[in-house]
């Protein structure tokens, strides 16, 4: 299995959808597109099939002037899964998700963690400026960026997309984490791929980065730069019933938590201690468990409950918050974020955690 690379885009290409790239495309495609610097800029979509705002983002942008005008950068479009987006789907039954595949991974080998490497092995031939992997995500979320280094040039990248950047090491195997060893890499995340806002964003920032001479090797201003890495998933006890809404219902059919219907509207909010995240019904003793990167039960360091509501113990920031049951069900309620100061960063004190996830659940149901 080998990926298709192409010195040219195919005729009509941009004129097409997310999911009708298929028609063209049979697979994973490299396509590079010559411009004013040679240096290219390495950019990704569609990795996931679902996740559209990326593919947008790179049409609208060279459909515009670059048409008529060279490009001022070189760029490297590398296209994920066209036969995935042809039915709005992550990765087709058949597949394995192609974010975890690439060189680093902890899957099982696959012929598609063979692509991976070669897709990699002939990007990092070029020496791109940057590598940028455009991504969505479920729930009411802000668009942030994500880094796998704590590296000056990878947080000037995410920041110039974002204050908030995420550092994650888990999962492993994927782009932005095999393409950072050799580049500059950053995750986009652009937020639900039905909102244009995504899109535009993603454009304006690769507009931004195809103009930019080099990524600068300083550390961000403090006041650019808001840095997190995941300490716990809040996760529902496999026991417990829940509801979307805290109005009375009849006390035959009560579900032991009750969540409130605007809660995902707090995503990247700092919460204080004792606020109210969910009432409880019933005696259950511990409806939601908070866990750690390697497994440890951290539930007492966020959350108590007493007096028929789920309160934090101390302030917290939430992530990737969802209110889709099934989400909610079979991944988890959201994750905890704490700041990493960007001061300590720089002497060399702070030490992040291992095994730090990368925010990102998501609900596929049947």
């Amino acid at each position: 299995m080998t990926p298709a690379v192409l010195d040219h885009l195919p005729n009509a290409l941009l004129s097409l959808p997310a999911e009708k790239l298929h028609r063209h495309l049979d697979g994973p495609t490299v396509i590079h597109l010559a411009g004013q610097h040679p240096q290219p800029l390495a950019v990704s979509v569609l990795q996931h099939g679902n996740e559209t705002s990326g593919w947008d983002a790179v049409r609208r942008l060279l459909k515009g002037r670059y048409q008529r005008d060279p490009l001022p950068r070189s760029l490297i479009l590398y296209i994920g899964n066209p036969k995935a987006a042809a039915v709005n789907v992550r990765h087709l039954d058949h597949q394995p998700d192609l974010n975890r595949c690439w060189p680093g991974s902890t899957t099982e080998r696959t012929p598609w963690h063979g692509l991976m490497q070669a897709v990699t092995d002939h990007i990092q031939q070029c020496q791109p400026m940057a590598s940028i992997d455009i991504h969505n995500n479920t729930g009411r979320n802000p668009h942030y960026a994500a880094v796998n280094r704590l590296e000056p040039t990878h947080l000037s990248l995410a920041c110039e997309f974002s204050r908030s950047v995420i550092f994650f090491t888990e999962p492993r195997g994927v782009q932005s984490q095999a393409f950072g060893r050799f580049c500059p890499a950053v995750t986009l995340e652009c937020g639900l791929a039905q909102d244009s806002n995504g899109a535009d964003h993603a454009m304006a920032y690769l507009e931004r980065m195809l103009h930019c001479e080099e990524v600068p090797n300083v550390f961000p201003r403090p006041s650019a730069l808001e840095l997190f890495q995941t300490h716990a998933t809040l996760k529902l006890a496999p026991d417990v019933t829940f509801r979307i809404g805290q109005r009375d219902e009849p006390a035959a059919s009560r579900a032991v938590l009750a969540l409130a219907d605007d809660l995902d509207t707090h995503n990247f909010e700092e919460l204080p201690a004792a606020f109210d995240l969910a009432k409880i019904n019933g005696q259950h003793p511990k409806p939601l468990v908070a866990m750690g990167p390697d497994g440890q039960d951290m539930t007492e360091r966020y959350l108590r409950f007493d007096q028929g509501a789920v309160r934090t113990v101390r302030p917290i920031t939430p992530a990737m918050m969802t209110l889709d049951p099934f989400a909610i069900r079979h991944d988890c309620l959201c994750y905890l974020m704490e700041r990493i100061p960007l001061d300590e960063l720089k002497t060399g004190e702070g030490v992040p955690l291992a095994g730090v996830t990368l925010p990102e659940a998501y609900a596929e149901s049947d």
